[in-house]
């Protein structure tokens, strides 16, 4: 095991990795592994600040949490816990920790923001309560150094997608309002079909925009006169025509907005195409459908199966399953059906 200084070559490589990678798995995954293979460290973790807004129902309180957001090995320690948050604000160097009953030998690297706010920190552990190594915390601080130049923006960059993502599902519950029927519907269907996604093995940036696909795939409907989107029984053939037109008139709003990604366009273009052609508005079929709507097609069909509307009563789980299987190669891709089926089996067990 290498504890001296990094070779310059790999120093320039992790350098240049972490300042074009895109999120912080890529830009920090080598950085942990180059800490568990050059030091006496068994396991490395990057903790990093999540700020929660006031307005979130998930946390009981506003002040930021220090999750371990990457790590090579058992993370150390689930969260920064206040004891030692306090100390890392503190410490200009690397805080060395012994072993305690609630966590293993820690060498801790503080990360801070430009104006020296601790926006997160590395940690390192090794499993007896030996000294550190001299050449460990230098390659620590030298480690800390490049996470310091990347994390900064990186963690600007998720703040930003994640104002973005509360503003669409904002958007999303304003369709909500106007039409009582689909009160649940976007964030249940966003939830299915993230981890159908997750099932098929999606990359973060594809799942990214199937999520935000699925809660603008209906914002067309915002444009329907009420006649048509409050209609208690089927709809006239001039009733239905305009309905269709909310799939077109959705894609014009949301290509309002710059930031969307055409993954995220796709889902609302082409989530009523159907895998044999026969779906609408432009009859595509197969693989010319884009992923991201066959995925979200299956799922949006599942949820209004299951779900109660003034017209029906929901079906059961089983029964909207078997509807959609029996679509499988018709109206959905078999593909996406039969990974729609495992996630629907995992959750059902």
């Amino acid at each position: 095991m290498d504890t001296g200084p990094l070779p310059s070559d790999l120093t320039l490589h992790l350098t240049q990795v972490g300042l074009t990678a895109s999120s912080l798995p890529g830009a920090l995954n080598p950085v942990l592994q180059t800490i568990t293979g050059h030091t006496s460290a068994s396991a490395a973790a990057y903790y990093q600040r999540r700020d929660h807004p006031a307005s979130s129902r998930a946390v009981l309180t506003t002040e930021p949490s220090y999750p371990a957001r990457i790590s090579r090995g058992p993370a150390p320690l689930p969260t920064l816990p206040p004891d030692l948050l306090r100390r890392l604000t503190h410490e200009p160097d690397l805080l060395n920790l012994p072993a305690t009953a609630h966590h293993p030998a820690l060498l801790a690297a503080p990360i801070r923001e430009r104006g020296g706010e601790l926006l997160g920190a590395l940690l390192m552990t090794r499993p007896d309560s030996g000294p550190w190594r001299p050449g460990d915390c230098h390659l620590l601080r030298t480690l800390a150094g490049l996470v310091t130049l990347v994390a900064a923006r990186l963690h600007a960059e998720e703040r930003e997608r994640d104002a973005h993502e509360h503003a669409l599902r904002a958007l999303s519950l304003a369709l909500e309002a106007r039409d009582a029927d689909l009160r649940g519907h976007t964030d249940r269907v966003t939830q299915l079909a993230t981890l159908v996604g997750q099932a098929m093995h999606l990359p973060p940036d594809a799942l990214g925009a199937l999520r935000w696909g699925a809660y603008l795939h209906d914002i067309g409907k915002l444009t329907l006169p009420d006649d048509v989107l409050h209609h208690p029984g089927p709809l006239t053939p001039a009733m239905r025509e305009r309905m269709r037109q909310h799939v077109d008139e959705g894609l014009n709003l949301a290509r309002q907005l710059p930031f969307l990604p055409p993954e995220a366009l796709d889902v609302i273009a082409a989530h009523h195409e159907r895998w044999d052609g026969t779906g609408y508005p432009r009859g595509r079929s197969g693989t010319a459908i884009p992923l991201t709507a066959r995925i979200f097609a299956a799922c949006d069909v599942f949820d209004a199966l299951t779900s109660p509307r003034a017209y029906k009563h929901a079906w059961t789980p089983g029964d909207a399953l078997h509807f959609v299987q029996q679509g499988s190669g018709t109206h959905f891709d078999p593909q996406v059906v039969q990974a729609l089926t495992q996630v629907l089996g995992h959750h059902a067990a």
